[in-house]
């Protein structure tokens, strides 16, 4: 048998393992080929779905394992919730396996285009006399733990065929899931603030 094989294709099978005698008659009509028959179908079933089962093995070709990819990924979680449609919650899962993390700026930068925000990030240090300069925030030992995201007050994000799917509007306002997602994933040592223009 090959993969993709028919019901016709494991009945004839079936026909030729049938111990030869007469008590398994193998002409069409007989209850024999009947019962074989039925087999058959449940063994064409039963391909179909180991067929279907190598694309299932993979996050961004599932679609009836998709819940339980989502379930062992942990989504939805507190900043996301499921997307409407099969590829928008792919391309979610996809992104929550692929994530490497990071403490860098760029990193958070990233992040935060992945989510359609664009953002500058700015970090503060203590002044120090002979190191900072006239106009730099005095800031005492404990903004080393504090940073700031900048972005615009009502951030749109608009739609876009490569990455938006069938159903999702053409732009959203907002940047509530930028604070959640940047309060997730910030260092836990750290303070994150958000500055809007």
């Amino acid at each position: 048998m090959t993969i993709g094989a028919t019901d016709e294709d494991f009945l004839q099978q079936l026909i030729r393992l049938t111990p030869p005698g007469s008590a398994f008659t193998t002409e069409s009509t007989s209850n024999w080929v009947k019962l074989l028959s039925a087999i058959a179908q449940t063994c064409e079933r039963v391909d179909a779905n180991a067929v279907l089962l190598l694309d299932e093995a993979f996050p961004d070709t599932t679609t009836l394992l998709l819940p339980n990819w989502e379930r062992v990924a942990g989504l939805p979680d507190e900043c996301s919730e499921l997307g409407d449609t099969y590829e928008v919650r792919r391309l979610k899962l996809i992104q929550k396996l692929t994530s490497r993390g990071g403490q860098a700026k760029d990193y958070f930068i990233e992040v935060a285009a992945a989510l359609g925000y664009t953002v500058t990030i700015t970090e503060f240090r203590p002044f120090r006399i002979g190191i900072s300069r006239i106009g730099d925030p005095l800031c005492n030992e404990d903004w080393w733990f504090v940073w700031q995201v900048n972005s615009a007050l009502n951030t749109i994000i608009w739609f876009r065929a490569s990455k938006s799917g069938a159903g999702e509007p053409l732009a959203s306002w907002g940047n509530v899931r930028l604070e959640c997602i940047m309060n997730k994933y910030k260092p836990a040592h750290t303070i994150v603030q958000f500055a809007y223009t």
